[in-house]
C-alpha cells in the first residue's frame, strides 16, 4: 500500500503501543516533509523513544500504520518491512560502533551490498572527511574520544543515504562545550546531505537550536507541531508552555473578562467569571527596577503592570542571573 501525498517522506497514523499494560505510545499521529529537521521533544518517560523505535520496526505496535517513502511498514501489529529494508539511518546513545572495525570499516560496513568496493571506498572516504575524521581511518573505536565515536556513528548511518535518519539523543553523553561543537557539525553535514531527520530530545534549547519543527510530546501523543518560533510563542496550553521554557506562574480568579494579578489587571476574555486561571510569564517579559529607597516602584513604571517585592535570593549563571522575589 502507497500514500499518495509523497511530499512526505513519514507518515504515522493512530499507532499505539503498550508495554505489560502500561501506554506508552498512545494514538500517536505525525507527518514529517521530505528534507525536514524534526525535533521530538517531551520529557522522560513520554514516549519519545518508544516512538523512534516503532519507525525504525525495533517494536511491534499494537495498533495503527507507519509509511516511510510512501510504503507501508507497519500495519497494527505486523512490521511490513524489517529494519535493515527501510531505509533508514540510526543513531542511538549506544553508539554500537563495532570494536573489532576500524574507524573506516566501521563507516562502509552497510555499503557492502550496494556499491562496488571502489565506489565504497570513495563515499566513506567523502563522509569521513564531512566530519573530520578522516584522519583517524585506521583507528578503532576504543582509541577515541566520546565526541569523535559520536562523528563516526553519524558518519556509517549516512553512509547508505537513508531516506530517513533517526537520532536519539545523541549529543547527551557530551559535556556542554563539545556537544554544542559537534552538534553544529552533524547540523551540517546533515543538511548537506539533505537528509529528513527526526531527533529525540528532553532539552528545548536543543530542540529549537537545530530543527525547522519540533513536535512536543507528552503522555505518548504529539500535543503540537510547528515552527521553533510558533511551538514557543504560541503553546498549545500551560503544560507545554512551561516546559518550553522558565516560567512565571501566577494564579487569579477571573471577574467581568479580567484577572487581577500582582502585575495588575490581565484580559482574559472567553473564560467564564469565578473560575481559577494561570497566567504565565517568562522572565524575558519582566524588567526589574530596583528601588533602594523602599519607596515601591519607579514613577517610570507604566501604571497598572508594575508590582513590588524584594529580592530574597540572586544567583549569577554566567550569562544570566536567577533572581527570586517576594511579592
Amino acid at each position: 500500500m502507497f500514500k499518495s501525498n509523497t511530499d512526505n517522506i513519514l507518515i504515522i497514523e493512530n499507532v499505539t503501543k503498550s508495554f505489560n499494560g502500561n501506554l506508552v505510545v498512545n494514538d500517536l499521529n505525525l507527518e514529517i516533509k521530505t528534507g525536514e529537521f524534526m525535533c521530538l521533544l517531551g520529557p522522560s518517560g513520554c514516549g519519545k523513544t518508544t516512538a523512534l523505535r516503532l519507525i525504525a520496526g525495533l517494536e511491534e505496535a499494537d495498533e495503527g500504520y507507519i509509511y516511510i517513502g510512501g510504503e507501508l511498514v507497519t500495519s497494527g501489529s505486523k512490521i511490513k518491512k524489517h529494519t535493515q529494508f527501510r531505509d533508514i539511518g540510526i543513531v542511538f546513545q549506544d553508539l554500537s560502533l563495532f570494536p573489532h572495525l576500524t574507524v573506516i570499516e566501521n563507516v562502509s560496513f552497510g555499503l557492502k551490498n550496494s556499491l562496488n568496493r571502489s565506489e565504497a571506498l570513495e563515499r566513506t572516504e567523502f563522509l569521513l572527511k564531512s566530519v573530520e575524521m578522516l584522519s583517524d581511518k585506521d583507528k578503532y573505536p576504543h582509541m577515541l574520544s566520546g565526541g569523535e565515536q559520536q562523528r563516526v556513528a553519524l558518519a556509517r548511518a549516512l553512509a547508505p543515504k537513508p531516506k530517513i535518519m533517526l537520532m536519539d539523543e545523541p549529543f547527551s553523553s557530551l559535556d556542554n562545550r563539545l556537544r554544542d561543537e559537534i552538534r553544529d557539525l552533524t547540523l551540517n553535514v546533515l543538511k548537506d546531505e539533505k537528509s529528513s531527520v527526526i531527533m529525540v530530545t528532553h532539552d528545548p534549547e536543543e530542540a529549537m537550536k537545530v530543527s525547522d519543527s519540533i513536535g512536543v510530546m507528552r503522555e505518548g501523543r504529539i500535543y503540537q507541531k510547528g515552527a521553533p518560533y510558533n511551538v514557543y510563542n504560541k503553546p498549545v496550553d500551560n503544560e507545554s508552555a512551561k516546559f518550553l521554557s522558565n516560567s512565571n506562574v501566577i494564579l487569579g480568579s477571573v471577574l467581568n473578562s479580567q484577572t487581577n494579578t500582582p502585575f495588575g489587571l490581565f484580559m482574559t476574555p472567553g473564560v467564564d467569571d469565578g473560575l481559577n486561571v494561570e497566567i504565565i510569564i517568562r522572565p524575558q517579559h519582566l524588567k526589574i527596577d530596583f528601588d533602594r529607597n523602599g519607596k515601591g516602584p519607579s514613577p517610570t513604571a507604566e501604571r497598572g503592570i508594575a508590582a513590588s517585592g524584594q529580592v530574597y535570593r540572586a544567583r549569577f549563571l554566567g550569562k544570566e542571573s536567577l533572581k527570586e522575589i517576594k511579592m
